[in-house]
């Protein structure tokens, strides 16, 4: 999910759907996390005196350890520091980003058009990634859209969701065809299908050359903390692309090595073809984040 660039540490403009500006103010916050202060040992040339330094809270070294792993457009984290942003993740807890798991996110005014108004709201942002939370109400859906060249981090903090993710069979559309319609299909593998509630090991995407795809439905009202690295850039070709997914019975490619596959992939993953599509049930708003704050300046 696309999400417009902001100033440092929040912000922005959501770049897809119905962009609609929030006016009540912020979710709430519950209060920020006690930092527990620690003494150190005076230096030199200090008189005697002694210095006191807060303890980082787990947001603030979450974000450290981000500014470390992601170093720009064209690099990838390796195994060992996604294995160390996981550990991190998974250790996260709602009132670590001023929450609380009883919270209500959402009013009844919120869903006056019928379609689940989806909020979001940004951490911390810069060239190299991006911290975002999305506040999704019961039932409602993020469309399948990908993540060209990145690595992407979710964490679900509240709630039950369903994640379903694909990637392409073949980063280079050579498995396509054109349907009755004239859209074109690109051959997917289906990587994860399945119902995760909070607390949950963190999902990642890796990056390929095609990119990497998943869309998320709410069973009960989540609160989701993303972690893009880098994040969405035009100029840079990592723009969002939605998609549709067509069962791959419904269409073959004559002469191909899908005509092999049986809708099943030789490791299993189920066959799905999706086609490029514009979302038209999504509505989605940017809201002030009110929970501790990521300083920058260490």
């Amino acid at each position: 999910m696309k999400v417009g660039r902001g100033s440092r540490g929040g912000g922005g403009r959501d770049g897809g759907g119905v962009v609609e500006e929030e006016r009540s103010g912020g979710v709430e916050a519950a209060p920020p996390v006690k930092r527990r202060r620690v003494a150190v040992a005076p230096s030199a040339g200090a008189g005697g005196s002694r210095r006191v330094q807060a303890e980082a809270s787990p947001l603030q070294r979450l974000f450290r350890a981000c500014r470390a792993v992601f170093r720009g457009t064209g690099t990838v984290p390796a195994p060992g520091e996604v294995d160390l942003l996981c550990s991190m993740l998974d250790k996260m807890k709602p009132e670590d980003v001023g929450l609380r798991a009883d919270q209500e996110f959402f009013t009844a005014r919120d869903d006056d058009e019928g379609i689940p108004l989806i909020k979001n709201t940004t951490l911390y942002e810069c060239d190299n990634f991006t911290m975002i939370i999305f506040f999704l109400p019961r039932n409602a859906i993020i469309p399948l859209h990908d993540h060209p060249g990145m690595t992407v981090f979710s964490k679900l903090l509240i709630g039950s969701l369903h994640i379903r993710s694909y990637d392409w069979v073949d980063p280079e559309p050579a498995l396509s065809c054109s349907s009755s319609s004239g859209d074109q299909l690109r051959l997917a593998k289906r990587v994860v299908n399945g119902v995760f509630t909070a607390p949950c090991d963190t999902s990642v995407l890796y990056p390929t050359t095609g990119g990497n795809m998943h869309r998320f439905r709410a069973i009960a009202p989540c609160a989701i903390l993303d972690i893009l690295g880098p994040p969405y850039s035009t100029e840079d070709g990592r723009d969002c692309t939605y998609y549709r997914a067509i069962p791959y019975s419904r269409h073959s490619v004559k002469n191909g090595a899908a005509d092999q596959l049986n809708g099943v992939d030789e490791e299993g993953h189920r066959l799905s073809w999706l086609t490029e599509t514009i979302p038209r049930m999504l509505r989605m708003r940017q809201i002030r984040y009110g929970g501790p704050p990521i300083s920058d300046d260490e």
